[in-house]
């Protein structure tokens, strides 16, 4: 008896209000070296836990469920495993295939989908058991090729949007009715779309080209026009510098009607007029930018290089167009992530293992948090934000 009773304390004790915990201010940063996670606390800028086991991480990104408890991580060996960061567990785990690139959560949290490099495809599978719901080849061409699948992001009403690199393709997934999947396909957009983006409100796709000049975009409220190409005076064609790390386009700024993107292989940020979508300036920065991402409140873009300038952060100033800062927070500066009201920024430097939080009015160091080899930072505010 006595027994059962201190159990039944000990139960009372951890479901206190005192240690209850929600989930609007955490995260979590990838240890690729390691194959673990930190969990972190924004309103603290503190490590409360890790998870280890998660296969190769080298190219790792997060989606987060809609409750912002479960994080879905992608892996470069085909893991996809869904993590409980109130626990600090492994909740479920699958390989599902060879090489994949990232995923995307459904609109309604229900479904998570994978973008795989090998077999080229898109595996969808259901958000609670990760059971396989949908298998999508990406096949092309008379032989029924295989392409790489890159840029997968979910949209409203229950689809999917990816681009196939060998192809040269966009591929719209309606899973609104889970079995009876539907795929619109837009043929011929460009030589080798690298990276993709969608914006904020779901309406416009947009793929960078690495084969050629210019962008390709998809009205996804008017399907019907096709794929259209924007900036076609900009990209590698032009420029004869090597590429030493591709642009992540998913990390895309936003401030009022300009839209801020990396210059593929070139020392520049472009700037694109959302209105017309042709471009309104270019920014010199630093070197080849990487991730270009806007402060939530828009006032800021923050920007970070390839090597061999990937010890060093530039700031913009979104009214003025003009770089206002440049830190120095040491070698392998690879990813950014803005707390959700844009106060602090957490920058991973990978090289030095570490990760360090920036106040970005101040631009002052706030906190170091020791780890091993960084990359990727996502905190669960994402989990309400469409394309992320």
């Amino acid at each position: 008896m006595i027994r059962v009773i201190a159990s039944l304390a000990f139960l009372l004790l951890i479901n206190t209000p005192a240690m209850a915990r929600g989930t609007g201010d955490l995260g979590l940063f990838i240890e690729r070296a390691s194959s673990s996670v930190q969990i972190v606390e924004t309103s603290s800028n503190t490590s409360i836990g890790s998870v280890a086991g998660l296969g190769d991480l080298s190219h790792a990104s997060v989606v987060y469920s809609r409750d912002q408890r479960y994080a879905y991580i992608f892996g470069r060996d085909g893991g996809l495993t869904k993590v409980d960061i109130l626990k600090a567990e492994i909740s479920q785990r699958k390989l599902q295939s060879g090489n994949s690139i990232g995923g995307a959560i459904s609109q309604d949290g229900r479904l998570v989908a994978v973008s795989n490099y090998k077999p080229g495809g898109v595996k969808v599978f259901d958000a609670d058991t990760l059971e396989l719901v949908a298998d999508i080849p990406a096949t092309f061409g008379d032989n029924n090729q295989r392409s790489k699948v890159i840029g997968l992001v979910d949209a409203p009403e229950g689809k999917f949007v990816f681009a196939l690199w060998d192809a040269g393709e966009i591929w719209v997934l309606d899973m609104s009715q889970r079995d009876r999947p539907v795929i619109e396909k837009f043929k011929n957009i460009g030589r080798n779309p690298y990276d993709a983006l969608i914006t904020g409100d779901g309406r416009y796709y947009i793929a960078g080209l690495f084969g050629e000049d210019g962008m390709a975009m998809l009205d996804l409220w008017n399907p019907s026009a096709g794929v259209k190409r924007i900036l076609p005076d900009y990209g590698k064609g032009e420029q004869k510098l090597p590429v030493f790390k591709m642009p992540h386009l998913e990390g895309w700024a936003v401030a009022g009607d300009l839209a801020f993107v990396p210059a593929i292989g070139a020392h520049e940020v472009l700037v694109i007029n959302m209105r017309d979508w042709q471009e309104a300036g270019r920014i010199k920065v630093h070197g080849q930018p990487i991730f270009v991402m806007a402060r939530p409140d828009g006032r800021q873009v923050w920007v970070n290089f390839a090597i061999p300038n990937n010890d060093t952060i530039q700031v913009i100033d979104t009214q003025t167009l003009a770089v206002i800062k440049q830190l120095k927070p040491g070698k392998g500066v690879l990813h950014m992530e803005f707390e959700p009201r844009g106060e602090e920024v957490w920058l991973s430097v990978r090289d030095e293992n570490r990760v360090e939080v920036y106040d970005t009015r101040s631009f002052e160091r706030r906190n170091t948090i020791p780890a091993t080899k960084p990359s990727g930072i996502f905190f669960t505010a994402r989990a309400h934000r469409i394309g992320l």
